[in-house]
């Protein structure tokens, strides 16, 4: 770990820089019923793109979110703009075909030129700027998936280059393959001028907003928590996790999270956008803070619910950033939840086959700012009913034998057996050993609870039963919350729901005098 004469500490509250850079509007809630042309539900780059490009065609479009705009993990992104998704290509080329893998490479090229394009037509001053991307391997045993990609690479006509060093030697590469001209930017910059622009368009949007179901039909109804109903001729869901799961995505997808802190270092960063392929994973890009070159350092992936201390990620990223660049100062630190479909390959289009005015994005595997963007190009044709080259590729309703059967199985045996092993063989803590910004499982009258202390010695206890499908949550100390270990959902520490696909709170429990 790092030495104790440090003149820096380490941020206590997860928080995303971007927040700090940006004044985002703020917006009312949605009390009554309205009718709009597309409600889109969901106010990340997904929502947004989708609300921008329908509102330019001369739509009326209604964006809702159950947050604030940009709060969710679009808001929580380190902002690469690339088309090199890790190791993708080699295995896109053998499970899927030349055509479809090549398919990916333009689709998400397609979607780095169109913001380029968009931020210089409409003046968004959101430091955009062409960067070199790589992904590198620092384990020798990883050379043969190294090579198979750039043949990967070279078949495809992806422009690429195989090294064997880096400008940064600190990260000590056996390999690295370059993707030529990608790009990195400000997420919520670039977004909050689409959203004067959809604004300028005529579209609405309203915050803390919280759609419940659809009535479906050919002109469908988004029912709010509050009762009132959007009347419209479309939906997109676009709110991460599908909030209105008709088409079983809990079962064909899977969450994981990672984690980032923003530091200014001590030596100088050449450039360049990095991913490692191996564990622990590990992310690097620079930002400019205040004038200042800082470096967003970023890895440590595990499965939501199934990491363990989460504090400890934030501890690792720390020890590789000292052992790397050095830390003159950390200022910001978060954590990232990302969905992980079958094939690697998100899901854009109908939400089931038998709705055809219903519209999903998700699945975006850490790599939202190319497939946000993607989404609302695909869905914008799609609702306009015109041809779009990406959307089979894409379309929900397709099942690949391979990997997907494989992957379908794996993952639900998981789920399972963290369904099984929530239920027995647990530890519990003691309520009165708890100290103050502590979360433990607890009994509770013979019962499992969850219990956070927090800074004021205030406790507050719910029913760690997920309210989706009953598995058992686990306590995430990095960030303070509850989260699933089967399907990614995630609360609160006093019990509300922050992402899906849970919709109902945690059950809250209150002690009887005798056990306080």
């Amino acid at each position: 770990m790092t030495s104790t004469n440090k003149s820096w500490s380490q941020p206590t509250n997860p928080e995303p820089l971007w927040r700090g850079m940006v004044d985002l509007p703020t917006y009312p809630s949605l009390q009554e019923g309205i009718d709009t042309d597309v409600a889109i539900i969901g106010a990340g780059i997904s929502g947004i793109t989708a609300a921008y490009l329908l509102s330019q065609e001369g739509l009326r479009v209604t964006v809702i979110d159950s947050n604030k705009i940009l709060y969710g993990t679009t808001g929580h992104t380190t902002a690469k703009m690339t088309a090199q998704h890790d190791l993708i290509y080699d295995e896109l080329l053998q499970h899927m075909g030349k055509e479809k893998a090549q398919a990916y490479y333009l689709a998400n090229t397609d979607a780095i030129q169109f913001m380029r394009r968009t931020a210089e037509d409409l003046s968004i001053q959101c430091d955009m700027e062409t960067q070199d991307a790589y992904i590198y391997a620092y384990q020798k045993s990883s050379l043969s998936q190294m090579e198979k990609e750039i043949q990967a690479y070279w078949s495809l006509g992806i422009p690429g280059e195989y090294l064997d060093h880096l400008s940064i030697p600190v990260l000590g590469v056996e390999a690295a393959i370059k993707m030529p001209n990608q790009a990195q930017f400000n997420p919520l910059k670039y977004l909050a001028g689409l959203v004067k622009e959809v604004e300028k368009n005529g579209g609405k949007f309203y915050e803390n907003t919280t759609a419940s179901y659809i009535e479906d039909g050919d002109e469908p109804k988004v029912v709010l928590e509050r009762g009132a109903k959007i009347s419209c001729r479309h939906v997109i869901i676009a709110s991460h996790f599908p909030f209105y799961d008709k088409g079983f995505y809990f079962t064909r997808m899977y969450a994981d999270r990672s984690y980032v802190g923003a530091i200014k270092p001590k030596h100088p960063y050449s450039g360049g956008m990095y991913v490692s392929i191996d564990t622990p994973g590990r992310s690097l890009r620079s930002v400019k803070v205040n004038g200042e070159d800082w470096i967003l350092f970023g890895g440590d992936t595990h499965k939501t619910g199934q990491g363990g201390s989460t504090q400890h990620y934030y501890e690792e990223i720390e020890r590789f950033a000292e052992e790397t660049f050095g830390i003159a100062e950390y200022g910001w630190r978060w954590s990232a939840q990302d969905l992980h479909t079958l094939d690697k390959v998100p899901y854009i289009g109908q939400l089931t086959a038998d709705r055809p005015n219903v519209w999903v994005a998700t699945g975006y595997r850490k790599w939202g700012m190319t497939h946000g963007t993607l989404s609302g190009m695909i869905l914008k044709d799609l609702i306009l009913q015109r041809e779009n080259p990406f959307a089979e590729l894409y379309d929900p309703q397709r099942f690949h034998a391979d990997p997907s059967i494989r992957s379908f199985i794996v993952e639900n045996a998981d789920v399972a057996g963290h369904l099984i092993a929530g239920k027995v063989g647990m530890n519990f803590e003691k309520i009165e050993n708890i100290q103050n910004d502590q979360g433990a499982i607890v009994r509770v009258r013979g019962e499992r609870c969850g219990a956070y202390k927090d800074q004021d010695g205030k406790l507050h206890i719910v029913d760690t039963t997920c309210t989706h499908l009953g598995c058992e949550v686990n306590w995430n100390s990095g960030d303070r919350t509850w989260d699933c270990p089967c399907h990614g959902s995630r609360y609160s520490y006093d019990g509300n729901v922050i992402e899906g696909p849970a919709k109902e709170p945690l059950a809250k429990v209150e002690l009887e005098e005798q056990e306080s």
